[in-house]
């Protein structure tokens, strides 16, 4: 049997009502050399495996308590026939017949070593979700091509340029096999995807997105999960950057004004019903509070068991492997 040029990888947990609208998107796609889905299952409960091997996925099982977000994609890189990886969330819906092709249109150019995908939120998200979502540089229409030519090396850029540069989405994301064999995902418990750049653009390769391939991808956070998503993205910054992005009081409530305003203004924009409006606006103040707050917890070191977990892999931790060819 010959290779399909394209692997599909999908790590999963009770995603059965996810899937029932991710696995038909995938089917309806055009891929000359085909492709193939593998997964990497943590013990569903619900009908996820069955669901997926009916539609001719090639699917192991993880231990759930083993589950760490680069161990799981080396994992299923490790197991893939594909030139090319295509990491997809369960939750992830991509649009159109050619989301795969398009993705794949930049590694045309032969540096290229990853891409990732514009994200978008689903159009029947909440507005305060799809205001976040649509803010993000995920969302924009422009191409962002990075290498580090024209830069010392990755720890020279200032905090705040470095984690823009680092943005790697594995949401909606493609990577050739050739490189994820030499740089595998760091096996860190969050961010492994923004590590993995850092390895990347070190050795020389060049990252990209493809605005034209469009996926459709938001979370919709009560106030608890806002607290927690921020704080444990904050803390990420702290342990892999030394970039606090709210370093104390003052930043936060300058930080709670700006994300506030902006609500208000798309509100507005959106052109929602006035009950919607009204509660979303009336909603907002408590969701960013959430938010800032996480990330001031965050960015000040109240990190919850995330240092511990950081510094049992000191070399994911630490400055970027040396440059070394491809």
């Amino acid at each position: 049997m010959s290779s399909p040029r394209v692997s599909i990888l999908i790590p999963t947990l009770n995603g059965e009502a996810d899937l029932r609208r991710l696995i038909p998107a995938l089917q309806a796609q055009r891929c000359p050399g085909g492709f193939e889905i593998c997964v990497q299952d943590s013990e569903s409960t619900d009908a996820t495996v069955e669901l997926l091997r009916a539609a001719g996925a090639r699917v192991e099982t993880i231990p759930r308590a083993r589950f760490r977000h680069g161990l799981v994609r080396n994992l299923l890189a490790a197991r893939a026939r594909g030139e090319f990886l295509i990491f997809l969330s369960q939750d992830c819906l991509p649009a159109g017949e050619d989301f795969i092709e398009e993705l794949l249109e930049p590694f045309v150019e032969r540096r290229v070593a990853g891409v990732t995908a514009r994200i978008l939120p689903h159009p029947l998200d909440d507005v305060l979700t799809r205001r976040t979502a649509l803010c993000l540089p995920e969302a924009s229409t422009r191409p962002f091509p990075r290498d580090l030519d024209d830069v010392a090396g990755i720890w020279e850029l200032e905090a705040a340029e470095r984690v823009n540069y680092l943005r790697f989405n594995n949401v909606a994301s493609a990577v050739r096999a050739r490189v994820m064999a030499d740089l595998p995902f760091p096996e860190v418990p969050f961010g492994e995807d923004f590590a993995w750049a850092s390895r990347v653009l070190t050795a020389g390769w060049r990252l990209t997105t493809a605005p034209a391939s469009l996926a459709y991808h938001a979370h919709s956070y009560g106030l608890r999960p806002a607290f927690e998503r921020y704080r444990l993205d904050a803390a990420f910054h702290v342990m892999s950057h030394g970039h606090r992005l709210r370093p104390g009081p003052w930043s936060a409530l300058r930080g709670l004004c700006f994300e506030v305003g902006r609500d208000l203004a798309f509100i507005w924009s959106a052109s929602e019903r006035p009950a919607a409006t009204l509660a979303a606006a009336g909603r907002s103040p408590f969701l960013r509070g959430a938010q800032v707050l996480g990330q001031l917890c965050g960015s000040r070191g109240w990190l919850g068991g995330m240092r511990e977990a950081w510094m049992g892999t000191p070399e994911d931790n630490g400055p970027p492997p040396a440059p070394r060819g491809r």
